[in-house]
């Protein structure tokens, strides 16, 4: 009877770990042996490179240019459990995903210091081994999560030279010492494998340049971003269809009527959607999704399409279930409105970040005075923030590869800087009445409203990335009449 053994990894220094409680413990040499042979050539040999190869050049380059002379160190991330043997679906780093436009795990993209700049390296996971039985045993193997490409694939697709991944701790280490810097948080191993090379003042500074990096996007970037918005406004068009629906079930409904949308158009939702009904319009970062859906309450839809290059849209509109605003929900909505535009009107280059986000609160401070929910003068109100109880949060943030976009970069290029063309940012004011609230009549408890658009700083002000979804009262009213028929 033939020997059974396990089969090695693909370093081949240990045997590939097989599932505890398995049903097929070991495998025979001769099964090994029928495993490697019979396959057909399958390498893709006339491969162009992706869309994004010659954007993401140029910012390689710009990051060399900020850093000569060292080492630059920026991993894609590794992948993490969820439970037992199950993974999260994997995201990687923006950082990566920006420099190389590569989405796979475990990869490592390294800058390498040359007398007149840089060489840029993307070290990756090549093919599968036929030969050790690593495509077929491995849970990441190719028979059980599918293909991937192969090292030379991969120089095609990035234009860029590539490595295997999983040399790249030995090879960095065995190299003559210089400055390295590394984006932390992402590959722990290799963190650690670096750890005599690294400072933790100097990788911030390179997680601070790379996030100023996306500060301004390039056109191939807008392009995205609008491609993102176009199948969010499909998203929201989807969920009006179906309020009916969300009625008899929950908000649950309207997640996964909106999730359809981004996982048929695009990779993912950009972020956790809320799906506020009622009460829960007024908790921020509602992502439970749990609650009922009725009629005569208003559902705060919040929710982005992220493309399969990772950039994603944010939008949000606060809709009359029934298809109608009662006059109260009207009049807050309105008021909301009104800062939106404010805010909208500040965006333009040269003006600083902070315009919109003083121009739609100084409008919300003079509602809150007008209903006599807050004492004035307004200057008072702003000037000690008291308005914020009500409008809890800031009025917008970027946007890009990250929902919020460039949060690493240094406050004075972002919250203390101005306004360039380029720039992408939403402006969502929002008022919020808690249940609980015993500041404001009993009739405002319980409302909340926010609109939310993405915004395009122009040469010569702005454009409305999302203007094709309305966002008047009267608009809505009329474009969910249209869709529910």
């Amino acid at each position: 009877m033939a020997e059974e053994r396990a089969p090695e990894n693909p370093e081949g220094d240990e045997p590939i770990k097989q599932r505890k409680n398995g049903l097929y413990p070991a495998v025979s040499d001769e099964l090994a042996e029928l495993m490697k042979s019979g396959w057909a050539d399958t390498e893709l040999r006339d491969l162009r490179p992706i869309a994004q190869a010659r954007y993401a050049a140029e910012r390689r380059a710009a990051l060399s240019a900020r850093f000569p002379g060292e080492r630059l160190v920026i991993p894609a991330g590794n992948l993490k459990t969820r439970s037992n043997d199950t993974e999260y679906s994997f995201r990687a780093s923006s950082e990566y995903v920006h420099l190389t436009g590569d989405q796979t795990h475990d990869a490592v993209l390294v800058l390498e210091p040359t007398a007149d700049g840089h060489t840029a390296t993307a070290y990756l996971l090549p093919r599968s081994d036929r030969e050790n039985g690593e495509f077929w045993l491995d849970g990441q193997g190719e028979l059980w999560v599918g293909r991937r490409h192969s090292l030379a694939e991969g120089e095609l697709l990035l234009g860029l030279p590539t490595r295997d991944v999983r040399r790249t701790a030995e090879e960095l280490t065995a190299a003559a010492p210089a400055p390295t810097r590394i984006v932390r948080g992402y590959d722990a191993g290799l963190e650690q494998a670096l750890a005599e090379v690294l400072d933790a003042g100097r990788d911030e500074e390179l997680k601070e340049f790379l996030s100023e990096l996306r500060l301004v996007k390039d056109e191939w970037e807008i392009g995205e971003l609008q491609r993102a918005v176009d199948s969010t406004v499909r998203g929201f068009e989807d969920v009006v269809k179906v309020l009916d629906r969300a009625e008899a079930t929950s908000e649950r409904y309207i997640e996964g009527t909106f999730f359809l949308r981004a996982r048929v158009e695009g990779n993912d939702v950009g972020y956790g959607s809320i799906c506020a009904a009622g009460p829960h319009a007024t908790t921020l970062h509602w992502v439970r999704n749990d609650g009922a859906v009725r009629s005569g309450d208003l559902l705060l839809l919040d929710a982005g399409v992220e493309t399969t290059t990772l950039y994603t849209a944010d939008v949000t509109r606060t809709l009359p279930i029934s298809g109608t605003y009662t006059e109260l929900q009207r009049k807050i909505y309105d008021a909301v409105y009104e800062a939106q535009e404010a805010g909208i009107a500040a965006v333009r280059p040269g003006a600083k970040y902070r315009d919109f986000h003083d121009a739609a609160q100084r409008v919300l401070a003079e509602k809150l005075v007008e209903w006599g929910i807050v004492e004035g003068p307004v200057e008072r109100v702003l000037e000690l923030g008291l308005q914020r109880r009500w409008t809890l949060h800031g009025t917008g943030h970027m946007l890009g590869i990250d929902v919020h976009d460039c949060a690493q970069a240094r406050t004075e290029t972002y919250v203390d800087g101005t306004l360039e063309p380029g720039m992408v940012l939403t402006v969502e004011p929002g008022l919020y009445f808690q249940a609980d609230d015993t500041l404001v009549p009993e009739e405002y408890r319980g409302i909340g409203v926010r609109i939310e658009d993405d915004i395009l700083v122009t040469e010569d002000g702005n454009r409305n990335l999302s203007a094709a979804l309305p966002r008047r009262a009267d608009e809505v009213e009329a474009w969910m009449r249209e869709l529910r028929g």
